[in-house]
């Protein structure tokens, strides 16, 4: 039989039409087959779409690397939680203080928007310190958020403070270093603790702080007077120039006539004495 190419081209939508319905049925048959076996306790062969992918290829190094390392957790201080806080690593019986790293910050108001690197500094050297063994505790003190807590710290945006804190009721060693607002890096913050750690903290550039207004020993805060005295110069801080000068200009206008009046009744009323030529003698 001779087929004619006109005929043949016909007859492919047929076929196409006819292959359509057996491709179902096989599908079908296979599916049963599969879920037979399943039951059956038999293993089943997995379909092209159920076959799992094949995980990336991670060296031992790597693997033990990326499920050891925990990133460090940055606490928020404020004014509630802030001695809370520094206390929760210490344990009674510990004869090492737990060192805490503080960055100091701000916003607008108190860092003039300026506070930007030293932030990023900051968190990079966070992310290192999640791989160095016994490093510090890190915590941030936000004055935007905190201006009661930085003034009773008498601290300000831009610097990094350092507490050894150990089991109460023991002294506490309070440091604190100016961070300069545009030069400063992670890598920076990395040499410091270096230097800190080999040479020590006055070798690595911080200050003790000492005196009346340590937040922890100092005169102030064993009278609990660091507080009130933090919230009133916030107020005063947060008056308008304006309104500050003319409380003064009212006061000193009171004190002035005060004493102008003080004085004229002093030359009205002259004390009395004895009568001059009353003939003792």
């Amino acid at each position: 039989m001779r087929f004619s190419t006109s005929t043949i081209v016909l007859a492919l939508p047929l076929l196409a039409a006819a292959e359509s319905p057996l491709d179902q049925y096989k599908a079908k048959f296979q599916n049963f087959l599969g879920s037979f076996a399943g039951t059956a306790g038999g293993a089943t062969v997995p379909q092209a779409d159920e076959v799992p992918q094949q995980k990336p290829i991670v060296s031992d190094t790597e693997s033990a690397t990326s499920s050891a390392v925990e990133p460090k957790h940055i606490e928020r201080l404020t004014l509630a939680n802030w001695k809370d806080t520094l206390y929760a690593p210490v344990q009674p019986e510990a004869t090492t203080p737990e060192e805490w790293w503080v960055l100091v910050t701000g916003g607008n108001k108190t860092c003039f928007g300026r506070c930007g690197p030293v932030d990023k500094a900051f968190g990079e050297t966070v992310e290192k310190f999640s791989t160095i063994p016994n490093s510090p505790h890190v915590a941030v003190l936000d004055c935007e958020e905190e201006p009661v807590l930085c003034n009773v710290w008498s601290a300000g945006a831009s610097s990094l403070w350092v507490f050894d804190m150990p089991p109460p009721p023991a002294a506490i060693d309070v440091y604190w270093k100016r961070l300069n607002f545009t030069t400063v890096t992670a890598a920076d913050l990395l040499e410091t603790f270096d230097k800190e750690t080999t040479e020590g903290k006055e070798a690595a550039g911080f200050q003790l702080v000492e005196g009346a207004l340590h937040p922890f020993d100092g005169t102030l805060a064993r009278y609990n007077l660091a507080v009130p005295i933090a919230y009133a110069l916030h107020y005063l801080s947060i008056v308008p120039s304006w309104a500050m000068m003319l409380f003064v200009s009212f006061f000193s206008r009171t004190m002035m006539n005060r004493s102008v009046g003080g004085a004229q009744n002093r030359r009205a009323n002259p004390a009395r004495g004895a009568a001059p030529g009353d003939g003792r003698s």
